[in-house]
């Protein structure tokens, strides 16, 4: 029998021969970045670890949240970096989904911080604002100048924004505005409120509110457990006048906060892999260190299993993260599947901090390892912004053509 051989590079495809393998980057994401992107992301990192970082333990401790840290990401040109122009970077999807994922390497308040004044604040001006409004409030929100909040969320009206009760009667010259909004982050230290309220005949509109309105205030949540770095509050208004170039003209209907919301969502994607990545090096280093029974912890199977697993999930939802970035970038993506995406890499996050935290034993509890501030952290990532519930019924309307909520 004659045996002729294939030439070598089909052999060498065929056995992966010559391959390396990357433990931190499975399927290489690093060769699908750009080098823009790379630079922006190491810039992102730098940063985070080496400002960030130092300052987390004692703001979780205290509740207290920096607010030169918005300084410091504006003048990196961090903020509203999607947006093209009016002092805004303009850069692609990818570029800013890795930085909130260096952000939230470190903590979600800091990814959450970049996320509220870039989509849920500076994004519906740039959107559904007058050229006005867009001169006006985004060039001051790219340098910090002015700090931005979303107020949707009611007492209430949680997942069901469609019960809204703050209500936007009109008189002359503009509006009056009635009602409250809860869980509102930067809402004790916001200059600029991006509100949402049903007017005289039900539709909803969107408003741009200013401290020192009359009968506007705002007051801090206290005692959470969770995303303690971040000031969440109440927004109160109590028969506010809002003019009418304070209004947004293009904003009317519900499918205006629900694009700014899936915006900030994405950013959720990468920012729930950053905390889970922090999570699983910090469980791989642990189990290394750390010996019992004579040996380190790392020799035991069931450890071994517990890290497979944590980089599996990472490895699968970074990829897919990169995959729905780049769609987003040439007009592709869907709300269905950020909504997909958020779920799945909150949840995953999730699993992995907890058994993270469980690897790490009595030591898990300290905030000294930092792996038990991530878990609570992630309670609230897999809640807001769409429960993880209310994003598989997304889906299942989806599939089915039946909406069940």
């Amino acid at each position: 029998m004659t045996y002729h051989q294939p030439p070598a590079d089909v052999l060498d495809r065929a056995r992966m021969k010559g391959a390396r393998f990357d433990w931190e980057d499975p399927f290489r994401i690093e060769d699908l970045l750009t080098s823009e992107e790379i630079m922006i992301r190491d810039a992102a990192r730098d940063y985070a670890q080496e400002r960030l970082m130092p300052r987390i333990l004692e703001a979780n401790r205290h509740e207290r949240f920096d607010i030169e840290i918005m300084a410091e990401m504006a003048e990196l040109g961090f903020l509203g970096a999607t947006i093209d122009g009016f002092g805004c970077a303009g850069i692609s999807y990818v570029a800013y989904g890795l930085i909130a994922r260096e952000f939230e390497r470190v903590d979600t308040s800091y990814r959450s911080a970049l996320g509220v004044q870039s989509t849920l604040s500076m994004l519906p001006i740039y959107l559904y604002g007058s050229e006005h409004q867009r001169e006006a409030f985004l060039p001051a929100m790219a340098r910090a100048e002015k700090l931005g909040c979303f107020g949707l969320t009611e007492p209430d009206h949680g997942s069901d924004p469609s019960g809204m009760q703050s209500r936007a009667r009109k008189v002359d010259g503009g509006f009056r505005l009635t009602g409250s909004k809860t869980w509102i982050t930067h809402a004790p230290i916001a200059d600029v409120m991006v509100v949402w309220a049903k007017d005289d005949e039900g539709a909803l509109l969107g408003f741009i509110l200013e401290r020192g309105m009359e009968g506007l205030a705002t007051s801090k949540i206290e005692g959470k457990f969770s995303v303690r770095a971040s000031p969440t509050g109440q927004i109160h208004m109590d028969d506010v006048f809002v003019p009418e170039e304070n209004r947004l003209p293009g904003a009317r209907g519900f499918g205006a906060p629900f694009s700014c919301l899936n915006n900030a969502r994405f950013g959720i994607c990468w920012g729930a892999v950053g905390a889970a990545e922090f999570c699983w090096h910090a469980a791989r280093d642990y189990a290394l260190e750390r010996r019992q029974f004579g040996r380190p912890l790392a020799a035991n199977q069931l450890i071994q299993k517990k890290l497979a697993d944590m980089q599996t999930e990472i490895t699968l939802a970074l990829v897919s993260c990169l995959h729905l970035s780049r769609m987003r970038d040439e007009g592709k993506a869907s709300p269905e599947m950020v909504s997909l995406l958020k779920r799945n890499n909150a949840g995953k996050a999730l699993e992995i901090a907890r058994q993270a935290r469980d690897m790490h034993g009595g030591n898990g509890i300290s905030d000294e390892y930092h792996v038990i501030r991530h878990l609570m952290n992630l309670e609230t990532v897999n809640t807001l912004e769409g429960t993880h519930d209310i994003h598989a019924l997304v889906l299942g309307r989806a599939q089915t053509d039946i909406p069940a909520f």
